[in-house]
């Protein structure tokens, strides 16, 4: 009688990622709170964050394919800045660096008082 057994690691490696939002010139300084998403393209998983002071979103993601995007309003008294971007084909993985940079584009509308 044989006996045999084979195993394996269930683990997966995750990825320490960081997105920073690029805001257009001359509008305003990067913010805490706008909202940033990394879809995967694998299985279309969504992992939501949102960013610091510094305009930059921290994740903890698997290995693969990803889309980063963000679409957030920022008010201040005078102003209603709406940010929007989106960054595709990002590769996740744990031999890169992993910090992506995401250009957003911007539409403001005057706040009468």
């Amino acid at each position: 009688m044989t006996v045999c057994a084979c195993s394996y690691d269930e683990s997966i490696e995750l990825c320490n990622v960081s997105v920073q939002l690029v805001y257009p010139e001359g509008s305003i300084e990067p913010y805490a709170g706008a909202r940033v998403e990394m879809k995967s393209n694998t299985n279309a998983q969504v992992f939501v964050d949102s960013t610091d002071a510094t305009g930059t979103a921290h994740f903890m993601l698997p290995a693969g394919l990803y889309e980063a995007r963000s679409s957030d309003t920022h008010i201040t008294y005078d102003w209603r800045y709406i940010f929007n971007g989106t960054r595709s084909m990002v590769v996740v993985s744990p031999d890169s660096a992993n910090i992506i940079k995401v250009e957003l584009t911007m539409s403001r509308k005057r706040i009468v008082h």
